[in-house]
């Protein structure tokens, strides 16, 4: 049974942070909780906009993290030269937009099939290796063996929408998913329809040499979920367990969902 690596996403830290534009709370500290606390990696997110992580977080983190960093980013020629000098673990190319609250889709490797391409031949020519979040399909994981990739995390946001939307009462909250107002016995379909093309996606990635991850809108009772599927090797997580801290504190909330995602 392969080992399921937890990536513990801290770029939620930041927006508190940057919500008041002071250094607290400190995403150093919870770099430092993070990896004594059962993280197999940190995953941080630099955008465009800057929105949460800075450069100068970035530079920090990659001196003092003990854990391998997960640099996610995207197709931007200023954005691959940081990440290139900086030199993660891994490079995980993601679609930006500004007006998103956050990432909407998996990356359209189709449309942006050069771009694509010659961003991941910098980072190889960095030797960095290169992970392409993109939806779950047979389509998207044989695109992304092509272009060179080593690794794909496949995008759970649709699982989770659907969970939720099965499995809480977010329906009937301010944040109902508008386009998923389905009758239960659909929401039901749709999500079993959903976790099989996650299957399906995970098992032809392995197939064909691809290493799978995972992630978006996994939380501690969606989690079990993607357990379920030996293929997926790692699952990155962070609003959800930055969520989690605030009751419970941070050092908790990672253990808790480490302690969820150890097979």
């Amino acid at each position: 049974m392969a080992k399921m690596k937890l990536g513990v996403n801290i770029d939620h830290v930041a927006v508190l942070r940057e919500a008041r534009k002071v250094n607290d709370p400190d995403i150093i500290q919870a770099l430092f909780v993070a990896c004594e606390n059962g993280a197999d990696q940190i995953t941080i997110h630099l955008r465009e906009d800057r929105r949460h992580i800075q450069d100068s977080d970035v530079v920090n983190i990659m001196a003092l993290s003990k854990l391998p960093v997960n640099l996610e980013c995207a197709i931007d020629k200023n954005i691959l030269d940081i990440v290139c000098k900086m030199k993660p673990h891994r490079a995980t190319l993601v679609p930006e937009k500004r007006e998103e609250v956050t990432t909407e889709g998996g990356l359209d490797v189709f449309t942006y099939e050069d771009a694509t391409r010659y961003a991941i031949e910098q980072l190889h020519d960095s030797i960095i290796p290169v992970s392409l979040f993109v939806d779950p399909s047979i389509k998207a994981m044989d695109a992304s063996k092509e272009l060179g990739a080593e690794m794909v995390e496949l995008h759970t946001g649709l699982f989770a929408n659907l969970f939720a939307m099965l499995n809480s009462n977010i329906p009937h909250s301010n944040h109902s998913v508008k386009e998923l107002e389905f009758p239960r016995y659909e929401l039901s379909d749709r999500l079993e329809s959903s976790l099989e093309d996650i299957k399906i996606a995970a098992t032809h990635a392995q197939k064909i040499g691809l290493q799978v991850a995972a992630g978006h809108g996994l939380n501690y009772h969606n989690v079990h979920e993607m357990m379920k599927i030996q293929e997926i090797v790692e699952l990155n997580i962070g609003q959800s367990i930055i969520a989690r801290s605030v009751f419970t504190g941070l050092s908790e909330a990672v253990k808790e969902m480490k302690r969820l995602t150890t097979r």
